[in-house]
């Protein structure tokens, strides 16, 4: 069992993007929004096999613009891909090695792999599962999803209530993943392998203030009309499971 082998829990965090200027200023960046969400999950989950303080050993990884670095798979218990303003599916060199890296992982380690949002589906891309745009277009801001029965079993509730920023999904389950949810907008909204892949398309990492900060921009440049800025904009301070989504990550790894 890889993650218990090695205390503390070494993580390597795939940064996919660059937080915009209010939460890089916060955080660093996605890995420091990552490292927050994990380090409170642990506290929250308060098993004497994981220190909040001195479990984990964090690295990071900016595949976007240093996309000739990554981790050593032998000097790490699992990784984590985050989100990213850019299409999962694009032909682009670095998001291709990203793609290639994580299906090395899933096929040839005992590295554990964990997506959110982008991640999720490049996850979903190694499996070689169908990608796109949604032609029901954007899921924004706190949504609820739909748990399937290992979604409620892994994640401790009856459904999700989890922040949303994507209008790509994965259309399809790879052979062999387990459905964790869906919603009326996104019907793969989490996949699962047990010891093997976690993901969300929902950002248990996001809050109040990230999302705020994204749909305000999003508006500026005219990717959301005043209707959709307004919509999403009320659902930015309602309640969500980012925290109970860290510690189902958390026990994935430690199981």
């Amino acid at each position: 069992m890889i993650a218990k082998a090695h205390s503390p829990l070494r993580i390597a965090f795939l940064e996919a993007d660059t937080p915009l200027p209010q939460t890089k200023a916060k955080f660093g960046g996605y890995g420091g929004v990552f490292e927050y969400l994990l380090t409170e999950g642990a506290k929250a989950l308060n098993r004497p096999d994981l220190n909040p303080e001195t479990g984990f050993e964090f690295s990071r990884y900016q595949v976007e613009l240093e996309p000739e670095k990554y981790p050593n798979p032998a000097e790490i218990d699992a990784i984590l891909v985050t989100g990213s303003k850019h299409d999962s599916f694009a032909d682009t060199p670095w998001i291709n090695k990203l793609a290639e890296f994580v299906e090395m992982i899933l096929n040839e380690t005992n590295v554990r792999v964990i997506g959110v949002c982008f991640g999720h589906q490049i996850i979903g891309r190694a499996l070689k599962a169908q990608l796109g745009r949604n032609p029901q277009g954007w899921e924004a801001a706190v949504n609820k999803v739909q748990l399937s029965d290992r979604g409620r079993e892994l994640f401790g509730v009856d459904e999700l209530n989890i922040h949303q920023m994507h209008r790509d999904i994965v259309f399809e389950y790879p052979p062999g993943v387990e459905s964790l949810g869906s919603s009326s907008v996104c019907q793969v909204q989490g996949m699962y392998v047990p010891k093997k892949l976690m993901s969300v398309q929902g950002h248990p990492e996001f809050n109040e203030q990230i999302m705020t900060e994204i749909i305000a921009t999003r508006h500026q440049m005219g990717i959301f009309n005043d209707e959709a800025f307004a919509e999403h904009n009320s659902k930015v301070a309602l309640p969500h499971d980012g925290l109970v989504v860290s510690q189902a990550f958390l026990k994935f790894l430690l199981d």
